[in-house]
């Protein structure tokens, strides 16, 4: 901290620094100095020698010529020089030879009190702004103080974190991270000027003369030392010793410069002698080389070097050629080889005890700015027989055939059939379920493969993402308020943890929440709808086998907790543990780094469906049934390859038949077990700017006996040919899963044009029920189709996506489908109307009536990064289990939050925020094919 009230008195007569002044028409400048400027701004010295060990002048620049430089900082991480003047410019220099590398504003008010570098920028403190600019100038952020504030101090903390103190009774702690105040510190004796660190403790230095001791966390006093009468001008810590100068009061003369150095013993915490020097002390830092020197500064450029414990000497004392002007800053390097000073007049002075001098102990490269390159083509030689015509850049142009572009007639294309497996690979492989895994044999060097592959762009839900850029957006992604219930909850800690937090707020049912906070529990949305699965339940708990890793087990253990639970969350983190450690699960990418979840960038629409597909699969491997007593308790590993049919493949399992035709005749047909079914979209014409109504129903039917045409390898052929593969199924499964695949913008445009025509046909059969009958005039015609030309069909007059009350019922997902396979037509699905049975006739025909039982959505939340949610249709056993009533309601689990909803609500999807992942239809009456009894419960002491 600079007193300016002891400072030369002609200081007094500078001009003000906000004038338009020269600096070539100010008379306080020395008129030498600016005539042997050369063109990059620095002075040419003459020869100099310099002696080893012995601190000397080596450079010196100008960083404003007559503004007073008020801050210099060298750089912890590269080998430069950072100043700050007083009318705010900042100035770096590069290297010993101080070439100017940036120049730029950092704050147009104020003057720049104190800098700091950082890995990525540079922060510079002012009066009341705080500042992060990149090495080359760009803002990286700018930080305003509370209204009358005057910082004069900055203190790095930690990695993130930096105090700021000043003239006011406070000091404020900031987080760099976050940019932003994160506490505030009272401070009883007010005016923070310096502030320095060492070890736990850190010291502040006062304007009232004062040092304090302070604990780093709580800011409290633990020691104080009253340095000085006056005022504090500077001090330093190095190992056990604590020096300070400053001013004392001289009674009715005001403040004088003390020339007697406090010096403390921070282990008695007492002072020891005094040091007193022959200059007027502004400045001090310790150099600690191969002793504890202390360099002290006067403000008319004088320099004396003493031992803190010893003597001062007069031959030990430098001058600094500062023109005529006083010292303003000072700053020595962390390798303790160069010091740097900047005077009033601009000029920046740089000594070093060596020639070859560095700055930093292990400094990384600059980057430079790129000079302008003018492209310059070689002289070609027209005259030599050799020269290639390909130095000469020509254009390419659309229109014009290249010579590498044959006719048809002229090639014959070649299929070339993929690389078969290395036989060392076959022969190596370990199958654990469904996946093989071999050693590398490393017949071929890293990262080669026989031939390139095709480059593929994978189509990501990009649709859900906020783009850099406003071109693009069709709509402002502020404007969808997702609902509360729906948002992302978060537990709050507190000094109590857990104690105090009121999950009542959230669950006022029975039913058992599951906590978030916990890696991968993404799923647990999952892990509440195959609780609620009654067969599943009763399955998972009557399985125990002695694996240490088995899902199934961990599985039924959570599920004993949720039934004990009375409204209280539980904790999935047994199972989380183990599905962590199933190859299966790392090999299919569904387990997600602590980042990927804390920052949103995991897919979770397109995670969760995998998952599903992987919980299933594994569950059906896991429960298979089993010869002898050990289908419930002991199954070994062995086992759990059997082809034993389970309880999962009974629930889910439906026998798919595959079939595959080739152009010249040759069919090939396998038969395997599908758990769950796949959504695929109609192809839409990019030439038909119209897009079609679909009903639900029809969809699903071409999702299930699916028909599609691909290039396939024929062995009859031998080589690659269209062909024709269709899909169908045998028998109808007790629960059809379904995977909704809303994974990029064309799939939800699809979904957002169905909801259109839905919501258009319920107001036009209310507009025709409201007004009546006129036999004369026809009807309006029904939408049949949605023009896309240029326009969103969210956009549209009268056609809104939101979930208000009165748009509930515009529903494309029918809440009751009926399925029958007939040996003429094969599979029929239609939508069937809710609570209505199926006839004596029908159900002889072998017609099934399939219920809406689950929905899980994908909730898109740009604040947040979005989470995944599950309506769940509880039936009547949970509800006598839990609340003693047999009823049957449709509630909404989101982690920890469970709330009643209505069952229009569950199957309505306004996909710009509620996007569909997966679906369940159960098939009504199918409990008792199910054993529902737990045969061997899990004990309270397994929990």
């Amino acid at each position: 901290m600079m007193n300016f009230d002891t400072m030369d008195p002609s200081m007094g007569d500078y001009p003000p620094l906000d004038g338009g002044m020269e600096p070539s028409m100010d008379p306080h400048l020395n008129p030498g100095l600016l005539q042997d400027l050369d063109a990059e701004g620095l002075p040419v010295p003459g020869s100099e020698h310099l002696m080893e060990g012995m601190f000397s002048e080596l450079h010196s620049a100008v960083s404003e010529g007559g503004i007073p430089v008020t801050a210099a900082h060298f750089d912890l991480q590269e080998e430069m020089l950072w100043t700050g003047n007083h009318r705010g410019h900042v100035t770096s220099f590069f290297g010993p030879t101080m070439v100017r590398h940036s120049s730029f504003q950092a704050n147009a008010a104020d003057d720049i009190r104190q800098i700091h570098s950082l890995e990525t920028g540079v922060l510079f403190l002012s009066k009341c702004n705080l500042k992060c600019h990149t090495r080359g100038g760009l803002v990286m952020f700018d930080y305003p103080m509370d209204e009358g504030a005057d910082m004069h101090s900055l203190l790095m903390t930690d990695n993130n974190t930096v105090l700021m103190g000043g003239l006011q009774n406070y000091a404020v702690e900031f987080d760099l991270n976050a940019m932003q105040e994160t506490q505030k510190f009272n401070v009883e004796v007010p005016g923070v000027a310096i502030m320095r660190q060492t070890g736990r403790f850190f010291f502040c230095g006062h304007t009232s003369g004062k040092i304090t001791l302070r604990d780093l966390r709580s800011f409290k006093t633990e020691h104080e030392f009253d340095a000085f009468s006056g005022s504090l001008s500077d001090f330093d810590v190095h190992g056990n010793l604590l020096a300070a100068c400053g001013f004392s009061s001289r009674g009715m003369n005001g403040l004088a410069c003390d020339r007697f150095l406090m010096v403390f013993d921070l282990r008695m915490m007492r002072a020891v002698t005094p040091l007193q020097v022959h200059v007027d002390p502004l400045f001090l830092r310790f150099i600690p080389t191969y002793t504890s020197r202390l360099a002290i500064i006067s403000q008319t450029g004088q320099c004396q070097f003493c031992e803190p414990t010893g003597l001062a000497n007069m031959a030990d004392i430098f001058h600094v050629n500062a023109g005529g002007q006083v010292l303003m800053s000072f700053d020595v390097s962390s390798s303790k080889q160069a010091l740097a000073f900047g005077d009033s007049g601009g000029i920046v002075h740089l000594w070093s005890d060596a020639p070859e001098v560095s700055f930093n102990d292990y400094s990384r490269e600059s980057e430079f700015a790129l000079p302008c390159i003018v492209d310059s083509l070689p002289q070609l030689d027209w005259n030599h027989d050799l020269l290639p015509l390909s130095l000469i850049p020509t254009p390419l142009t659309s229109t014009e055939q290249l010579l590498s572009d044959w006719s048809s007639a002229m090639a014959t294309p070649s299929p070339r059939r993929a690389p078969p497996v290395d036989p060392e690979i076959l022969r190596t492989m370990k199958t654990v379920g469904f996946i093989g895994y071999a050693a590398n044999p490393r017949t071929r060097p890293r990262n080669q493969v026989p031939y390139k592959l095709k480059d593929v762009e994978l189509d990501y839900d990009n649709y859900n993402q906020v783009p850099e850029s406003p071109i693009g957006r069709d709509e402002e992604p502020h404007l969808y308020m997702v609902p509360k219930k729906y948002r992302k909850v978060t537990i709050k800690y507190s000094k109590l943890g857990l104690e105090d937090f009121d999950f009542k707020h959230y669950n006022r049912t029975l039913f058992a929440g599951l906590e978030p906070h916990i890696p991968n529990a993404y799923c647990n949305c999952m892990i509440q709808v195959l609780y609620f699965l009654e067969p599943i339940r009763c399955l998972v708990q009557n399985h125990l086998c002695q694996k240490e890793f088995c899902l199934a087990c961990e599985l039924g253990f959570l599920f004993h907790m949720l039934d004990l639970s009375r409204g209280d969350p539980c904790q999935a983190s047994n199972f989380l543990r183990a599905f962590r450690t199933i190859p299966e699960a790392s090999a299919l990418g569904l387990i997600l780094a602590d980042s990927d979840e804390q920052t949103g960038k995991a897919r979770l629409g397109r995670l969760i469906q995998s998952w599903n597909r992987f919980i299933l699969t594994q569950l059906h491997q896991e429960t298979q049934e089993q010869e002898g007593p050990q289908a419930y308790r002991g199954a070994s590993s062995s086992s759990l390859g059997s082809s034993g049919e389970s309880a999962i493949g009974k629930l889910f399992g439906c026998e798919v038949e595959n079939s595959s035709l080739c152009r010249c005749g040759k069919e090939t047909v396998r038969t395997s077990l599908s758990l769950l079914f796949t959504v695929h979209y109609p192809e839409h014409n990019s030439t038909d700017k119209a897009m079609k109504e679909y009903d639900f129903a029809e969809i699903l039917k071409r999702s299930i006996c699916l028909e599609q045409s691909t290039q396939a390898w024929c062995e009859n052929c031998e080589k690659y040919q269209p062909t024709v593969q269709t899909r169908n199924i045998r028998c109808l499964p007790d629960v059809l899963v379904i995977n909704c695949e809303v994974n990029s913008a064309k799939e939800a445009e699809f979904w957002k044009v169905q909801y259109a025509f839905n919501k258009a046909k319920q107001k036009e059969k209310e507009k025709q029920a409201m007004e009546p009958p006129k036999p004369k005039e026809p009807p309006p015609p029904m939408p049949t189709e949605w023009c896309l030309d240029g326009e969103d069909p969210s956009s549209m007059a009268g056609f809104t996506f939101d979930t208000k009350a009165e748009d509930l019922r515009h529903v494309w997902i029918p809440q009751s489908l009926k399925m029958q396979i007939s040996k003429t037509q094969g599979l029929e699905v239609s939508s069937w109307p809710e609570g209505e049975e199926l006839s004596s006739a029908e159900e002889e025909e072998g017609a099934s009536v399939y219920d809406l039982v689950v929905t899980v959505p994908h909730i898109l939340d740009a604040r947040t990064g979005g989470n995944l949610v599950a309506h769940i249709k509880v039936g009547e056993t949970y509800h006598v289990r839990k609340e003693g009533v047999t009823h049957q309601q449709w509630y909404l689990f989101n982690d920890f939050l469970i709330e009643p909803i209505d069952k229009l609500e569950a199957a309505q999807f306004d996909v710009s925020w509620k996007v569909p992942g997966l679906l369940y239809y159960a098939k009504r009456n199918h409990h008792p094919k199910y054993d529902l009894r737990i045969k061997n419960p899990s004990m309270p002491a397994c929990c």
